[in-house]
């Protein structure tokens, strides 16, 4: 029992650390279609009929009663917005997602809302009209009566109460079914208020760091609303660019200058749904210190419980950063003070101060990643008897009194269930561990990744975890998977001696549903010759170990290693940027001077409670990348597996990725002299490029296939010298650059070859295209996304193009740079036929003589 009571005391502690919101992540259905939603937390404007009352405007939801939809009472009118239908959702919530469904009626509906708007409200009286990035408030619906088509709500929104408000034109009869998505509000915060964002001007461009989404009112102050500082969303270390394409310069950030506060601090004022008991609070920050911008210097925090302030405040000193320009998140401690409001000031610390998101933790906050289901007498999150716009029911009193019971005899079963499968944890790891002294054989895990099984057999072959199911559609209610998208193309079946999967008839799902795989997980695949087709299997090679030792499968001391940062985060673990005292006598190679000064290495974990499969994935990781011994490929330097976390020790290029490190650049004018740092030369380029092509040569030989490579997957030593890694994915900063396909799969489609996108075939051939997309961000410095222009269905839809080869396809324009040679070779990666491109010992040859 006693262990038992440690564990709910640490899964609430993890729960307070985790209470940001992640709006990847929080996409889940909030109870319109399955019912969690009670029917008297629906209303509408109007009914046309008792048949088609607010109850019935559910998604996808049929009880037999009723007509299968909400019609107004009026037909709708373009410029009357008078008819709704409203949702209470009892307590704040972080809405990212809507869906909309015309009438069912037993196959006899006919009306739907070709388009509508949405409002949302946080207490019931003030409503706030959604618009979108550029201003828009009129969301595209449906096109029949019988599809869901989901939009994102970008930015998201914080709310309990939700309007849907149908707009036709011409006048005409419609009908509604919806759903909302997203997660628990925990946070509590309701609005917070602070000076306007103001203009910098910098190296001759504009940059607006004002809170562009806020939906307070706006004058020379924020005020009683919330906006970019909430949207879970956190800005790059270059606050000129932006995760989100097509805005302009600073869009991420909230800014001010010391210039326009004679006090020298900004004051931030935030409003809660009520008192908590608040522990921490957490600021991002940028902090390019050699831009004018640092973070805080100091945070003064006053609490207030009701009428009056409290004298005594929390201070908080921060010590000055001018080593790291990363932006990051400081963590003030709260002190575990009680208050419904909290004032705090921010001083200056340099000439700009500039914010991109604030959280606070507090002692009744957990994992909002993830909702428990809720009865439909029960509001989520809290007690109905905590809430007082909750009616309660008193002849429901014993069946609420009973369900309490049960969920806590749940908990204790799950508890029980937890320590049983601890216990058995320990012994898939001793048994794990012997696998690294096995022989390496790997499987080609297409069926996994592969996008050639339908969405529905998937989900027939695997049971689902979770009440709720989370989904992660696109912008396009027309999205298709890319295997229904070729099975549409006429020439497929006509065409001869294409490549084809050799994976088992029946899917096997490593990891779940709801987890998309690593991406850049390496198979070592060779080519075979079969009659009528060719077919990829895969052959265990046998890579030589280093002479003496094999020095990556060293265990090392953990203690000898102290956190700097986390570099980024996946769904089995961790990235972090450490320093490693006495780490030279494991990555030295029997010759030089072995020096004690600790250097920085990057360590990537696996979380502690990952399952077996992602333990003996890290370990297959581990024994693979062991044996790869070229200059321009990351080294494993040493591991730590005697004990959880797993960890592998690599080497960490102290100029970070070449992404970064190339968009902080201009290209150096020919037969100009360099006139600052931040000037880089076509030669120096092309040389980056070369070692690149060198460290793929290298993979090439042993047939090992990396199916990720991209700048974001190169690192950038001292004298520009490149290291190809693969863990860029796990970086919050490069999300934008992977497309989600409906939950399972994570894939860099824009450095994609056409087959790995229709066929889901990886190949050395495969990685060509994409060093050929590589070289293309090397020679326009990283300054824009690959088919920036293009949606990524766009992109999908150009992949086949490709396919049916008819001249259609779209390419990467010629950089600004580049030589008609250079450019004739990216074309030559781009070939539509996979035996026609370079291998990677032509491309380095090309490269070393430009």
């Amino acid at each position: 029992m006693f262990q038992m009571r440690q564990y709910l005391i640490v899964l609430l502690l993890v729960g307070a650390v985790k209470s940001q919101v992640n709006p990847a992540v929080c996409r889940y259905p909030l109870g319109m279609t399955g019912g969690q939603i009670q029917d008297e937390d629906i209303s509408a404007s109007s009914q046309w009929s008792e048949s088609t009352a607010a109850r019935y405007g559910r998604l996808d939801f049929d009880d037999g009663d009723g007509d299968g939809a909400w019609c107004p009472d009026v037909m709708a009118e373009p410029n009357n917005l008078k008819e709704f239908l409203q949702i209470d959702l009892r307590t704040l919530h972080f809405v990212t997602l809507v869906g909309t469904q015309g009438r069912h009626a037993d196959g006899a509906g006919k009306e739907f809302a070709q388009r509508y708007k949405v409002k949302y409200s946080r207490d019931g009286t003030r409503w706030v009209s959604w618009r979108d990035r550029q201003g828009r408030q009129i969301i595209e619906g449906n096109s029949n009566a019988y599809d869901v088509v989901l939009k994102d709500l970008e930015p998201p929104i914080i709310a309990r109460f939700v309007r849907f408000m149908p707009v036709t034109d011409p006048s005409m009869i419609v009908c509604m079914r919806v759903e909302l998505y997203g997660c628990e509000w925990l946070d509590g915060l309701v609005s917070y208020s602070a000076p306007a964002g103001q203009q910098m001007t910098f190296r001759g461009q504009k940059i607006y760091l004002n809170d562009t989404v806020y939906d307070g009112a706006i004058r020379y102050s924020m005020t009683e609303g919330l906006g970019q500082l909430t949207d879970g969303s956190w800005g790059l270390d270059d606050f000129t660019r932006s995760q989100v394409y097509g805005v302009w310069p600073g869009y991420d950030y909230v800014g001010w200058t010391n210039a326009s506060f004679p006090g020298g601090s900004v004051e931030m004022t935030f409003e809660f749904d009520r008192v908590r008991n608040f522990t921490s609070m957490k600021v991002h920050c940028n902090n390019m210190y050699t831009w004018g911008v640092k973070m805080f210097r100091r945070a003064v925090c006053y609490f207030r419980s009701d009428s009056d302030w409290e004298p005594s405040p929390v201070v908080f000193k921060l010590k000055a950063d001018n080593i790291s320009p990363s932006a990051r998140f400081v963590t003030v401690a709260l002190g575990n003070r009680m208050a419904s409001t909290i004032r705090c000031r921010f001083a200056f610390n340099d000439i700009w101060m500039m914010f991109s998101e604030i959280a606070f933790q507090s002692d009744t906050a957990v994992y909002n990643t993830s909702l428990v289901p809720r009865k439909r007498n029960q509001t989520p999150g809290i007690l109905p008897g905590d809430d007082p716009t909750h009616k309660i029911d008193d002849s429901n009193t014993r069946i609420l009194i009973g369900c309490l019971v049960a969920i806590i005899v749940i908990l204790f079963a799950i508890i029980i269930i937890i320590l049983w499968r601890q216990v058995w944890q320990k012994m898939i790891e001793k048994a794990s561990r012997r696998m690294l002294n096995d022989e390496l054989t790997v499987r080609l895990s297409v069926q996994r990744e592969a996008f050639t099984h339908r969405h529905s057999s998937l989900s027939s072959d695997v049971e689902s975890t979770s009440t709720y199911e989370r989904i992660f559609p696109m912008g396009s209610s027309d999205y298709q998977e890319p295997s229904q998208l070729l099975r549409k193309l006429p020439e497929f079946q006509a065409t001869e001696n294409l490549a084809v999967i050799d994976a088992p008839s029946e899917p096997s799902m490593t990891h779940p549903t709801n987890e998309a795989p690593h991406y850049a997980e390496a198979d070592i695949v060779s080519q075979q010759e079969a009659a009528g087709a060719h077919s990829y299997r895969v052959t265990v090679v046998n890579m030589p170990l280093s002479p003496g030792r094999d020095g990556a499968l060293e265990e090392f001391p953990r203690e000898r290693l102290t956190f700097k940062e986390k570099l980024g985060e996946g769904q089995f673990g961790e990235v972090h940027l450490c320093e490693a005292e006495g780490i030279q006598e494991f990555k030295k190679d029997h010759s030089g001077d072995i020096s004690d000064e600790p250097i920085l290495v990057a360590v990537k974990t696996l979380r502690e409670d990952a399952n077996k499969n992602a333990r003996n994935d890290f370990l297959k990781e581990i024994r693979i990348i062991s044996r790869l011994r070229d200059p321009n490929i990351i080294r494993l330097l040493a591991v730590c597996v005697e004990s959880d976390p797993l960890c592998m020790i690599t080497e960490y290029m102290e100029n970070g990725d070449l992404n970064q490190f190339l968009s902080r650049h201009e290209l150096q004018e020919e037969g100009l002299p360099a006139g600052n740092s931040a000037a880089i030369s076509y030669t120096i380029l092309i040389h980056m490029a070369s070692q690149i092509s060198s460290g793929m040569k290298y993979l090439s030989s042993l047939n090992f296939v990396h199916r990720d490579l991209a700048t974001r997957n190169c690192l950038v030593g001292t004298n520009n010298t490149i290291k190809i890694a693969d863990f860029g994915m796990s970086r919050n900063l490069y999300r934008g650059d992977y497309y989600r396909i409906q939950g399972r799969a994570v894939l860099p489609i824009r450095w994609m070859s056409w087959e790995s996108i229709l066929l889901g075939k990886f190949t050395m051939a495969s990685d060509v295209w994409a060093f050929g997309v590589t070289l293309w961000e090397i020679l326009t410095l990283c300054k824009e996304q690959p088919y920036a222009q293009f949606t990524d269905e766009q992109v999908i839809e150009n992949t086949g193009e490709f396919f049916r080869d008819q001249n259609k396809q779209v390419y990467l324009p010629k950089p600004h740079c580049c030589p008609d040679s250079v450019y004739s070779l990216m074309l030559s990666c781009w070939k539509r036929n996979a035996k026609e491109r370079p291998t990677f010992l032509e491309i380095h040859s090309t490269l070393m003589t430009n």
